[in-house]
């Protein structure tokens, strides 16, 4: 899923600087993690399984990480809208202790919002004036290994208790109105490579989370665990330890050749076995999606191990590079649809699925999940079947597609940061439109043979690289999920990640690692109001309404991956 301007060199320093900082901050963890309690809460209703549920039609409260169990990003209130957002004003900015990248999306409940920081700490704050009610500083082990900074993307509430994935590769929950910790579980080791930086979501009390690590020669997975005591009720590998190979795709899911040499691939699978599975990757980055009424649960897997040396790692490298379908109940296999087969060029699937319904190849409305790869597309498919309905145009260069990487060095687009990279989409049902945060960052794929190293050493197999003397440059692009055509696009000067959110004002909200927050108009792309924050916009906004008034809030901290501008706060916005 990562990458960096210059080289894997740059990658090498930059994990370094991480590490480095994160010793330091992990000293004063050990010796004060704890939960601070600033100011008296407001008594707070817990949050229900019914208002999870009826989340998409909230317009008060921001219940999920994506908005709702469909991810659709939709906000569905309107007092904010295309005719009076220019005069939208900050109402107020908060301040974290952590001064570097930030990724999260805010949970608003009733009135106090969850905010998380870089290295898991935890915020309650009134959402209306931005007045601190508790600050949990989470006790970090001695050990945490990561690629692509030391972000966390929000906590997932559900009861009296929000709960919150750590780099540590830990599990917690904390008491929404206190802050106190409650309980925590071990997810997997991070000395074996795995952490935890993606929201987790809950539902019927089971508290549903994947794990990073693919860039370190994990197994990964999907876990569900008791939202009452944190047992593991059930696993799910993205690697399954048989059939890994799958079926020798010789073309990605949008029928192009990928350049395998299937004959090669079956002798080195012969002549090594098949217990490569132990370390063959599949990351899972972001939030799954929840279909409540078929009980499944949607989610993206990320690259292989190593990411670009597919020499020891022969086959398709199932469920890598592929959408998952499985049992919401036992985590039990539904199906999959693989976007690209034997991936060696970090193209994992990483932005988060969303449900929706779209026309299928006959003009019928079907069920269907979507997803916006790296690859540059916005795939729809069937949400029983997995099938691949349509695949958008392109919103970003394709340039000699699946030249294999060479050990001098071979330039492919649109390189390992995509496309669209872990940012979520949003999706508007007025419009019919998916709008889609893209990168374009040209790089030149090199190979080695390098043996796995142990789980805390970065294994990729390799180095990609940006080319200094081609531009990078970011695209919003809004796509029609009925046909796949562009509706229509903006240009940016900077790459973009961080995510995109709609509401029903007919408004779409992205932000820029210049620091620019910015709304267009949903139908067009037409720019209405930019404010400038002061560092990287490089998180997904969020709306909710408090005693009538809607609110946009939205994070400035940053970005590791891309080197944006690092800040601690954030800003939330309201009409005078």
């Amino acid at each position: 899923m990562h990458s960096s301007r210059n080289a894997v060199a740059v990658v090498s320093v930059s994990l370094t600087l991480a590490f480095a900082s994160n010793s330091a901050f992990c000293a004063d963890e050990v010796q004060g993690g704890a939960t601070t309690t600033t100011a008296p809460m407001p008594t707070v209703q817990p949050v229900t399984q019914q208002q999870l549920d009826a989340a998409a039609g909230n317009t008060s409260d921001w219940l999920h990480p994506n908005g709702s169990y469909t991810q659709t990003r939709y906000f569905p209130g309107k007092q904010i809208n295309r005719t009076n957002v220019s005069k939208l004003k900050p109402v107020f900015i908060f301040q974290t202790a952590v001064n570097e990248s930030m990724e999260t999306a805010p949970i608003v409940s009733h009135g106090v919002m969850f905010i998380t920081t870089s290295f898991n700490h935890v915020y309650a704050v009134d959402a209306v004036t931005g007045k601190e009610f508790w600050h949990y500083k989470h006790k970090m082990g001695p050990v945490t290994t990561f690629c692509c900074g030391p972000n966390n993307r929000g906590v997932a509430i559900s009861g009296d208790r929000v709960f919150m994935g750590t780099l540590d590769s830990k599990l917690v929950a904390l008491d929404a109105k206190t802050g106190k910790l409650l309980w925590e579980t071990q997810i997997a080791d991070p000395e074996q490579g795995y952490s935890e930086t993606m929201a987790p979501t809950v539902v019927e009390d089971k508290v549903l989370i994947g794990t990073n690590g693919g860039e370190y020669g994990i197994r990964g997975f999907v876990k569900a665990f008791d939202a009452k005591d944190g047992h593991l009720l059930w696993t799910f590998y993205t690697i399954p330890e048989t059939g890994q190979e799958g079926v020798w795709a010789t073309a990605d899911a949008t029928g192009r050749d990928m350049k395998r040499d299937i004959a090669k691939e079956k002798q080195q699978l012969a002549s090594k076995g098949g217990d490569f599975y132990k370390t063959l990757g599949g990351g899972v980055w972001m939030t799954p999606a929840v279909d409540r009424k078929t009980r499944t649960v949607y989610f993206v897997v990320g690259n292989p191990s190593p990411d670009l040396y597919g020499a020891i790692r022969p086959g398709d490298n199932l469920y890598t590079d592929s959408l998952v379908a499985v049992d919401l109940d036992s985590g039990a296999y539904r199906w999959h649809s693989q976007y690209v087969a034997h991936d060696v060029w970090d193209l994992d699937a990483a932005s988060p699925p969303i449900l929706v319904d779209a026309r299928d190849k006959n003009g019928q409305m079907v069920p269907a999940v979507i997803h916006g790869g790296k690859t540059g597309h916005v795939y729809v498919n069937d949400r029983a079947t997995g099938k691949l309905i349509r695949f958008s145009q392109a919103m970003i260069p394709q340039e000699d597609m699946w030249t294999l990487p060479t050990e001098a060095g071979a330039r492919m687009l649109p390189g390992a940061n995509g496309g669209v990279e872990w940012s979520p989409m949003a999706f508007d049902p007025q419009t019919r439109l998916a709008y889609a945060a893209n990168l374009h960052q040209p790089m030149t794929y090199q190979v080695a043979e390098v043996a796995y190293p142990g789980g805390s050493k970065l294994w990729l197999g390799g180095a990609f690289k940006t080319i200094p003397s081609e531009q990078q440059w970011g695209k919003l692009s809004a796509v029609n999920v009925d046909t796949g055509k562009v509706a229509w696009d903006v240009k940016t000067d900077q790459p973009l990640i961080g995510g995109v959110l709609a509401t029903a004002g007919g408004l779409v909200f992205n932000g820029e690692g210049n620091g620019y927050f910015r709304a267009y108009d949903a139908s067009t792309g037409k720019k209405l109001w930019e404010f400038q924050c002061g560092a990287g916009v490089n998180a997904p906004a969020v709306s909710y309404s408090v005693n009538g008034k809607q609110y946009v809030a939205v994070a400035a901290g940053g970005n590791t991956q891309l080197d944006f501008k690092r800040g601690n706060t954030v800003l939330v916005f309201a009409l005078p």
